[in-house]
């Protein structure tokens, strides 16, 4: 099976270096028309095209590719609807989502200025919320669409110093549970991304001899295959230095112990057991957790 996207439009956002400015060549390389997003040196946001997103447009097009560059700020989303609607005009359709832009300010929660918490919130989680609200009514529409989330480990397991960070990481698994549920109807897949590569925003966290093995080309056949027709739903893939693996938010077996007289007391003493992963599931929904709690509760009934 050959990954190809002729005849697809693609939006990357934070494409003017690093991991974005990997998905946009390797998406233009097989053959999508590309929207390079960057805010770059754009810095009121506005939407005109920020020199780092057309150095990248430069390289797509001579490679023989076609690109735009654009350089909103995913913050706002009229400059994200306005994106889009120039990209409609340029090209008449868009596909694929790549959610890629983003920022750190790494500090202790205790040292962290709530305004840095904001930031970094606000440019991952409503960032991709404002470009996802601007496609959805034309993937909906157009019965397809592909959106890829970029989420973390730091937001998937914790890292110190990035609460802010991983706290806008895993909502972005969430909206795309989400998303994933509701999009289903219209052909439009919705995955995330766990990234582990060297680039701008990360060459402080790892020394160079790591960095040299984090390419942030490696990472790329993941989203290649989360953005393709064949794509899955609700996957999080995990990517670096060549490796893959797959992330699930799980849920055990569990027991039941009621309400009533002892109950706390009882789920202390067996909490071992409540979190023994022997027979865990992906739950298909977050209705699953009822159905499952539902289950033991009358199980236990009938027994009486």
């Amino acid at each position: 099976m050959t990954i190809d996207f002729k005849g697809r439009v693609a939006i990357v956002t934070g494409a003017g270096g690093g991991l974005g400015r990997e998905h946009a060549l390797a998406l233009a390389a097989r053959g999508a028309k590309v929207v390079v997003n960057d805010l770059g040196g754009a810095r009121d946001g506005s939407g005109g095209s920020s020199a780092a997103a057309l150095a990248v447009v430069e390289e797509i097009r001579a490679a023989g590719g076609e690109a735009i560059a654009n350089g909103a700020s995913v913050t706002d989303f009229a400059a994200v609807q306005a994106m889009v609607e120039d990209t409609l005009k340029q090209w008449g359709r868009i596909d694929i989502l790549v959610n890629n832009a983003g920022i750190l300010r790494d500090k202790s929660f205790a040292k962290m200025e709530l305004d840095d918490f904001r930031l970094v919130m606000d440019v991952h989680l409503m960032g991709a919320v404002h470009c996802c609200k601007a496609v959805w009514p034309l993937m909906t529409e157009q019965k397809y669409g592909r959106i890829v989330m970029t989420t973390s480990s730091s937001g998937l397991y914790g890292n110190f110093g990035q609460s802010n960070y991983g706290a806008a990481k895993m909502a972005l698994v969430g909206l795309m549970q989400t998303l994933a549920l509701e999009g289903a109807k219209y052909n439009i897949h919705v995955n995330s991304l766990a990234p582990t590569a060297a680039t701008r925003m990360t060459e402080s966290l790892f020394p160079p001899e790591f960095l040299d093995a984090l390419k942030p080309a490696d990472v790329v056949p993941a989203m290649l295959v989360l953005a393709a027709e064949s794509a899955p739903s609700r996957t999080i893939l995990c990517a670096g230095a060549g490796s893959f693996e797959a992330a699930n938010i799980t849920m055990t077996q569990g027991i039941w112990v009621g309400r009533e007289g002892d109950a706390p007391e009882q789920l202390a003493a067996r909490l071992n057991e409540v979190r023994q992963r022997d027979g865990e599931i992906v739950p298909e929904s977050g209705a699953a957790q009822g159905h499952l709690e539902l289950t033991k509760a009358m199980s236990h009934a009938q027994k009486k």
